[in-house]
């Protein structure tokens, strides 16, 4: 049996549910599991037994996690020097474009949004959009991630959702993290879907040929759909969502963003995992979704780029007991943000969550909109996902706008 490893010392803030901080505190794992997370004078194992890595006494905590990501595009990069194309084009232009009054669907309708990124993945090579990737994923580690939902969507043939896919597979394992493969299946039309029968026949196509190939070749954790006036109808999703439960793949949705379509009631019928964005719920949604145990995915990133003003049903969400969990819905149209920790910020001052809401929204909660019980707090029997912060409080982590040194783990390795 390999020797166990330990951080000491440490000050611990083990759950954010009580954000109780431990002082010389440890944590001992072994092959990337939690064997003791508490107070050093009470471990069942004697430091001088373990390899022990100085702690420091930095403040560790659960290490973050971004549960809504579309991290995998092409078009833009942060270093142009730096090997790869650009592509053909970026969607800045739409930001100055929404500035001077323009619309979400006005764009789209010009053939700008989700389309033009598209036009742009499809024209990458897997290399290419590898590199082009890379440094969002890098970003998101530095602000202390260590497990990202990556959507495909950008692709619209086979072979370039494909694309996306393997190329958020291999991000993960180079940079260490744990990535959630999504397959985004109606995201937007192809512009040849011109009239009804063509629309119906391609939704036929990714449920019935495109989704079983992709699941067999073992790149889908998830299914999504964008559920809106301007995207896809909910009898449409219903199509997608039925073909994902026959294969047992667990679903999640785009829903009520622009508005309310009773998307996140569709999703929650399905026993689904989380329900995105929000902005425009019902009441007899929320109880859907509390009765099924769907997660709220709040994106306030999304909310703040689109001078949204409506705002999603919080004090409903909160009083239902609906689980709530906050992402950075990293895009390159909607939310180009690579700062986990700044939408935690944006969940409190635009949205009116509690510090406490806010980071159990990017840990346990975030866990749970992605089925993952091993991660979210510190306790023994799970991963050993933690961030060391130069910082004295949890709130910080919330408070400080812009980068804050730490030290990012994941399963016990050191990835940042």
């Amino acid at each position: 049996m390999s020797t166990p490893t330990a951080v000491w010392p440490i000050r611990l803030c083990a759950d954010f549910d009580t954000a109780q901080v431990i002082e010389n505190a440890c944590l001992i794992w072994r092959e990337g599991i939690l064997i003791y997370a508490g107070c050093v004078d009470a471990s069942p194992i004697e430091l001088e037994h373990c390899l022990v890595i100085a702690g420091g006494n930095r403040l560790a905590t659960p290490a973050l996690i971004d549960c809504h990501t579309h991290a995998v595009f092409a078009g833009h990069r942060f270093h142009a020097a730096r090997g790869g194309a650009t592509g053909p084009g970026h969607r800045a232009d739409e930001f100055e474009a929404r500035l001077s009054g323009a619309s979400y669907a006005d764009i789209a309708k010009r053939g700008g949004g989700i389309a033009n990124s598209v036009r742009m993945t499809q024209a990458a090579s897997e290399s290419e959009l590898y590199l082009q990737s890379k440094p969002r994923l890098r970003a998101l580690i530095a602000d202390g991630v260590a497990t990202v939902e990556i959507k495909s969507g950008y692709g619209l043939t086979l072979d370039d959702e494909a694309k996306q896919l393997r190329v958020a597979k291999q991000l993960a394992e180079d940079l260490g993290l744990s990535v959630r493969k999504t397959y985004l299946a109606l995201h937007t039309l192809p512009a040849f879907c011109s009239d009804a029968n063509s629309r119906h026949d391609w939704i036929e196509t990714v449920c019935r040929q495109w989704l079983p190939e992709l699941h067999q070749r073992g790149l889908i954790d998830a299914v999504d759909a964008f559920c809106e006036h301007i995207a896809f109808t909910r009898s449409e999703v219903q199509r997608l969502f039925e073909a994902a439960t026959a294969l047992q793949i667990p679903v999640k949705l785009h829903a009520e963003q622009l508005s309310d379509q009773a998307g996140a009631a569709l999703v929650a019928s399905f026993h689904g995992l989380s329900a995105d964005h929000l902005e425009y719920l019902s009441t007899a949604s929320i109880q859907a979704m509390k009765s099924a145990d769907t997660v709220a995915v709040l994106l306030p990133a999304a909310f703040y780029c689109l001078r949204e003003t409506k705002l999603p049903p919080i004090a409903a969400l909160r009083d239902a007991g609906v689980k709530m969990a906050v992402a950075t819905d990293c895009n390159p149209g909607t939310s180009p943000v690579t700062s986990l920790r700044m939408c935690l910020h944006q969940a409190c001052t635009l949205f009116g969550l509690t510090v406490r809401e806010a980071l159990l929204g990017a840990t346990l909660q975030a866990a749970r909109a992605l089925r993952l019980d091993d991660r979210g707090r510190l306790a023994a029997g799970l991963r050993a996902d933690f961030t060391l912060w130069d910082l004295q409080h949890p709130a910080e982590i919330v408070y400080w706008l812009g980068p804050v040194p730490n030290h990012v783990y994941a399963a016990g390795r050191l990835i940042s």
